[in-house]
């Protein structure tokens, strides 16, 4: 088992920052990749960002590409995600994940085994 705490959400004008951070417990040796996604209302979740935990490669959905930076501290087992220029077309839950293989395709959510709890993210026009 692997526990995911997030944490950092919160409301920000359009064109502001926030930094979320997710923090894993548990078996972490298992994890391969962690991801974040987002899920606004009435929609569907959808992929946000990934990095790879032992080569650090990081993959970016085209909407938040340039803006967003995913980045990893493999001794604190914590991924961050560093959101600058907000919009507010951002406005979601965010939701981190681990995946322990990468055998799925990794920006679809069914790759990943665990998730957080989730932390909203609210961006004002």
């Amino acid at each position: 088992q692997v526990q995911l705490v997030e944490s950092g959400g919160g409301l920000v004008q359009a064109g502001g920052s926030l930094r979320l951070s997710c923090a894993a417990s548990g078996r972490t040796f298992s994890i391969y990749t962690m991801g974040w996604f987002r899920q606004a209302p009435g929609k569907e979740r959808e992929f946000v960002a990934l990095v790879t935990m032992g080569t650090g490669n990081t993959v970016y959905a085209d909407s938040v590409k340039g803006r967003f930076t995913i980045s990893r501290d493999n001794a604190r087992n914590t991924v961050y995600l560093q959101m600058n220029s907000l919009k507010p077309e951002d406005t979601a839950v965010y939701y981190c994940s681990t995946a322990t293989t990468g055998v799925l395709d990794l920006r679809r959510p069914n790759a990943y085994n665990y998730w957080g709890q989730g932390t909203q993210v609210t961006v004002s026009s």
